[in-house]
Formats: structure tokens, C-alpha cells, sequence
């Protein structure tokens, strides 16, 4: 039998595998975000956040699911105890981000799920990937699943919304509420078209006028 401190250091040291699993996805995402800037002057990435699921958080889930309360459970069960959500420009960049990321020697892409083609009822839009990274520890190797959403800034703020409305009400939401927000839902994607458009015909626009590219532009550090 466990002490109570012997748990408190056994589930502490297991949050922190997924802190560095998050560590090793911001990174992947900053250089992915800065090299698309240096050769296309373009950041497909606007925002980043990461957390980790909450031990109560955890527990709880787990009950609901009938499982004991272990951290071998919260391993083998539960794939979103670290999370990222990773805000785009463009509908574009989510499946651009979500290729390069899938063919990366080191990830393993384990689910995909696409409510952008397939919205959910209320509205919500975004790509869900369950993604397993290794962490290099000091004694082995621990490969830890991370839960990346990615979508639009658009996107983002119709979820933020619906999540505070939902929480507001104790998730049992007026019916002329709900109405709304689905209305709101098609108004983002009718927004992330149009911006959409608007990108593509200024991209256009450049190589009709014969606009380099950042790709055509020396580098200063070639003339050092």
C-alpha cells in the first residue's frame, strides 16, 4: 500500500513525461512556424497554448470510465492529458501544419478527426489528431500521447464562446442560444473562405506583377 506522499511523487514524476511531451510538440510547431516565415513570409501558426489535464481532472475522467485510479490507467486510457491547440491564419494551413506533422519520423499520428469537413452538430469546427511523441529520459524512452487541435483564429473564438455559454448555463443552453451559435458557426466558415479568397488573389496579384517571394530575396548571410 501506498503512502499518501509516495502517490503525490509517483503522479507528479508521470505529469511531468507529459510536460515534456508538449515541450518537444512547441518546439516542432516554433521551427515549423519560423521557417515557413523565413522562406515564404508567411507564419501559418498565430497562437500556441498547451496544458496538462489536472489530477482531478484525470481521476475524474478515469471513473467515468470505470477504471481505477492508476497512473498505468491514465496512460493506457485517457489521450488528451496533454494538449495543444494551435491557431492557424488560414483552413489551408491546419492541413498543411497537420501533413507536415504526420510525416515526421519521430510522430505517430493514432487518430485523426476532422470537424471541419464533418462539423459537429452545434457548429464546432477544428482537426483533433491523437499523437504519440517520444520523450528521451534519462534511463529510457517514453512514448507519450498528445492531443493536438488545430484551427482557424476564427474557429478558436466561436469555441471559447460556446464553451463559456455552456458553462454558464451548466451545459443546458436556451434553445434560441444554441440557434444562434450554430448561425455563428456558419459565419466563421463563410469568414475563413472569404479570407481565404482574399489571400489567394493577393498571391496571384504578386506573381502577375513579378513580386519576389522571400525564396527569391538573398539571403544577407550569403554575402558575409
Amino acid at each position: 500500500m501506498q503512502t499518501m506522499q509516495e502517490r503525490i511523487t509517483e503522479w507528479t514524476n508521470f505529469l511531468f513525461i507529459y510536460k515534456f511531451a508538449l515541450d518537444e510538440i512547441d518546439t516542432k510547431l516554433t521551427i515549423l512556424n519560423e521557417e515557413f516565415q523565413f522562406v515564404h513570409q508567411h507564419n501559418p501558426i498565430e497562437h500556441i497554448k498547451s496544458r496538462i489535464k489536472s489530477p482531478e481532472s484525470i481521476k475524474q475522467k478515469l471513473e467515468r470510465k470505470g477504471l481505477q485510479v492508476t497512473v498505468e490507467n491514465a496512460h493506457e486510457h485517457i489521450h488528451d492529458i496533454a494538449g495543444v491547440r494551435v491557431m492557424c491564419s488560414f483552413v489551408s494551413d491546419i492541413y498543411k501544419i497537420y501533413e507536415i506533422l504526420r510525416k515526421q519520423d519521430d510522430i505517430r499520428v493514432l487518430q485523426v478527426k476532422d470537424y471541419i469537413q464533418s462539423p459537429k452538430p452545434n457548429g464546432y469546427q477544428s482537426l483533433h489528431l491523437i499523437a504519440q511523441v517520444p520523450v528521451f529520459l534519462s534511463d529510457r524512452t517514453e512514448h507519450v500521447k498528445v492531443e493536438i487541435q488545430i484551427r482557424t483564429v476564427a474557429m478558436d473564438f466561436w469555441a471559447s464562446l460556446e464553451h463559456k455559454i455552456y458553462y454558464k448555463f451548466d451545459k443546458t443552453v436556451p434553445a434560441h442560444l444554441t440557434d444562434q451559435l450554430k448561425e455563428a458557426a456558419e459565419t466563421v466558415k463563410y469568414l475563413d473562405e472569404k479570407m481565404k479568397r482574399i489571400k489567394d488573389e493577393m498571391e496571384q496579384f504578386k506573381q502577375d506583377e513579378g513580386i519576389p517571394g522571400r525564396e527569391e530575396i538573398q539571403s544577407p548571410l550569403l554575402l558575409i
